[in-house]
């Protein structure tokens, strides 16, 4: 290789390519990763030299997937430190408060600027009729700085994995404020914990007080624990280009951006399929990611547990995105009061939280929507509960009546929806109620189970036409988009059927259904047989874990498409 093509090779290495990020799914992720163990194995022992290999290795593993914007992790990771040693440093409940707020206060503002300036701009200019432009200040200073123009002052770029890393950053001045973490004493191993690459872009969210104290144990990686870092790696691979990348390419992207063209039939199986692939995107991550840092001696949280279990909209918020949710629950329900104020203040507090839950997942209203449609959800569930069977019978087909009524005399489709599933409560409460009376002492718990969790994941699915319909777009758009593609979707879905296309559609996109149908069957398997075939793999021969890696990187590649799909959560 000559002095042109090694310069020219150095530069490729070295230089940053919004078109081609550093993505799990991809090739150069993996030489990447390999390069890092090559290195890690040399310096594994020596716990500062390799906090700060890695923590530098995450710096370029950020560069090479978000660009200049690693300049922001500094800063976010600067102001972290020195805020929580000001918290540490002082006596004074006073200045604790001081630095608390300057550290809560600058990370969110930042998180604020990129993320939420074109949202808060479209409310400030609803409200007082103005037409306030963006400017991207940032931009602007640079260009005037510098004496150029590179850099586009009339739009503000959203930096991956900028809502995880600032979550971690909160988490962990707080934490100190509140006596449960002592700060960390070297910026670099800091540095690293906010940092960490196979989490940093898409997470899950690490709290300080579970991984710092792992910055400072001597690396340990034991013969099963190597087996059950593969298969994660392999089962979160399998995930997303099995079954997220495939189902997106073959059938919910086509329906979700033309609705219209396709039947009610076809809407209804996207809007199922879209919530296992939003599921098998994530989660397929969160494999990888676990799994990656498993084999470097870092446990990362559990962030999923078989979401689509859920029998009710409360659960499943403790089986999805779990790291959030128990972010929100301690930095956000408990200090508005959480459930220490009484039942409505409580029930406020619950739906504030769902609200700024979904704003969290994006700068539009279609988020805002969805976080409040879930808070709709657990509310109605809390009260449902409290009632009998009685009168659950007669409240429900109340609500099936009006529905009925109103969309005779409206003809609205979203009406129509609503006497589908209010018939379909009222007909199992009905027999819920009338089994009770007869058979007094004789209960179905398996029977009461499977339908509680088909109508969770009814629910969980219908919230997300406003998730899914602005989710890959500018903040400016999504709005009018996920509207539009939703009332499509619900036009579709609520109008009129011919029952006598479905067989014909079935047989077009059989693959698609029964890569689905297979999807939630694996899904609903049980944990205990989920975990013994999980142990079993990790502890095989190492040949025969060979042959498995080979034989499922090839069914995977047969699946993979000419363009590959980002991970869904690195938008947020």
């Amino acid at each position: 290789m000559n002095l042109d093509n090694l310069s020219t090779f150095l530069g490729y290495i070295f230089s940053f390519d919004e078109n081609h990020p550093l993505l799990f799914t991809q090739f150069y992720f993996w030489a990447f990763f390999a390069l890092v163990m090559a290195v890690f194995c040399i310096v594994k022992n020596k716990l500062l030299l390799r906090n700060t290999f890695l923590f530098f290795a995450s710096l370029f593993f950020y560069y090479k997937t978000c660009g200049l914007f690693v300049l922001l992790l500094l800063f976010a990771t600067t102001t972290g430190f020195f805020v929580g040693k000001g918290i540490a440093g002082t006596t004074s409940k006073r200045k604790k408060k001081f630095y608390l707020f300057i550290g809560v206060f600058t990370t969110l503002f930042t998180l604020a600027y990129f993320k939420y300036a074109y949202f808060f701009t479209d409310v400030y200019n609803s409200l007082v009729s103005s037409n306030f432009k963006i400017i991207n200040y940032l931009a602007l200073w640079t260009n005037e700085l510098s004496g150029t123009s590179s850099f586009d002052i009339t739009k503000i770029l959203l930096p991956v994995g900028i809502s995880f890393y600032t979550f971690q950053v909160i988490s962990y001045i707080v934490d100190i404020y509140r006596q449960k973490v002592v700060p960390v004493k070297n910026i670099l191993d800091f540095g690293f914990y906010v940092s960490f690459f196979p989490q940093l872009v898409a997470g899950p969210i690490v709290r300080a007080d579970k991984f710092i104290p792992q910055l400072y144990k001597p690396y340990h990686l034991s013969r099963r624990q190597w087996g059950i870092a593969l298969f994660w790696i392999l089962n979160g691979l399998a995930k997303k280009i099995i079954l997220s990348d495939y189902l997106a390419t073959n059938f919910i992207d086509r329906v979700f951006d033309n609705p219209l063209l396709f039947t009610g039939f076809e809407n209804l199986m996207a809007l199922f399929a879209y919530s296992l692939q939003v599921y098998a995107d994530f989660s397929g991550y969160t494999d990888i990611a676990i799994g990656v840092a498993m084999l470097m001696g870092f446990y990362l949280p559990t962030n999923f547990n078989s979401p689509y279990k859920a029998t009710n909209p409360g659960a499943f918020w403790k089986r999805w995105h779990i790291s959030l949710s128990s972010w929100l629950k301690d930095y956000l329900y408990i200090p508005l009061g959480g459930n220490r104020k009484g039942k409505v203040c409580t029930e406020i507090n619950r739906m504030l939280t769902m609200l700024l839950g979904g704003l969290w997942h994006g700068a539009s209203w279609n988020f805002v929507i969805w976080g409040g449609l879930n808070g709709c959800g657990m509310l109605v569930y809390q009260g449902w509960k409290n009632i009998t069977k009685l009168p659950r019978v007669l409240l429900t087909g109340g609500c099936l009546v009006v529905s009925l009524v109103v969309y005779q005399l409206t003809g609205w489709a979203f009406f129509s929806l609503a006497t589908v599933w209010m018939s379909v409560i009222f007909i199992g409460t009905a027999i819920d109620c009338i089994f009770s009376a007869i058979f007094r002492e004789k209960k179905l718990p398996l029977v009461n189970r499977a339908w509680s969790i088909l109508l969770t994941f009814v629910f969980i699915s219908f919230t997300r036409l406003f998730f899914r319909s602005g989710s890959n777009l500018d903040p400016y758009e999504a709005n009018q988009t996920a509207w539009n593609t939703a009332k499509n979707m619900v036009h579709q879905i609520g109008g009129h059927w011919n029952l006598e296309q479905i067989p014909s559609i079935i047989a077009a996109y059989r693959n698609v259904f029964l890569l689905f149908l297979a999807g939630m069957i694996i899904h609903w398997l049980p944990n205990k047989f989920k975990r013994w075939y999980r142990l079993n793999f990790a502890m095989l021969p190492i040949w025969v874990q060979a042959i498995a890696v080979v034989l499922t990187v090839f069914v995977i590649y047969q699946f993979m498409s000419a363009d590959l799909q980002p991970f869904i959560y690195f938008q947020f």
